[in-house]
């Protein structure tokens, strides 16, 4: 048996770092309530539609990785919420924690020595837990990035 622990370090590191890019905490912080749901000229998302995307998408990777029994949203709408806005004002607050929860729940699949990282999962067409993490954390940075040039756009990025 070889030993992946580098690995499993370096796929944290992925994830959890701000070396290559900035963190989720980062880039949501103290983005004041009344920009959250506004839309700056030429940009097709808010602030809340992409956090609310970023959450949705990070759910549906991990519960892929975990469970054969899952059902993704239909794509594309389901990845995306139904309004510019937060719909209530501890929306976001509870979106934030769901992400940080589900980001946490895949650090500790990867984590954990008996996951597999090579193995393909069962009910997929050859993906692997390995394949499913750098895809969240591709995805992650992709939309994080976005959520930057909107607070920028804004004027509520600190430089």
């Amino acid at each position: 048996m070889i030993d992946d622990q580098p690995l499993r370090e370096h796929l944290l590191w992925l994830l959890r770092s701000n070396d290559a890019h900035l963190t989720f905490d980062a880039a949501i912080a103290d983005l004041p309530a009344e920009l959250r749901g506004s839309r700056p000229p030429g940009v097709p998302h808010t602030a809340w539609r992409l956090l609310e995307h970023l959450r949705i998408c990070q759910w549906d990777i991990l519960e892929f990785a975990r469970s054969g029994e899952h059902v993704s949203p239909e794509f594309p709408d389901g990845y995306w919420p139904a309004g510019d806005a937060p719909p209530s004002a501890d929306a976001w607050d509870r979106s934030i924690a769901a992400f940080r929860d589900d980001l946490q729940a895949m650090c500790d699949r990867v984590s954990d020595p008996q996951t597999d990282l090579l193995a393909p999962l069962p009910w997929g067409d050859g993906q692997t837990v390995l394949r499913e993490v750098l895809l969240l954390a591709d995805h992650n940075a992709y939309h994080l990035g976005q959520l930057v040039a909107i607070r920028r756009a804004l004027g509520a990025w600190r430089e």
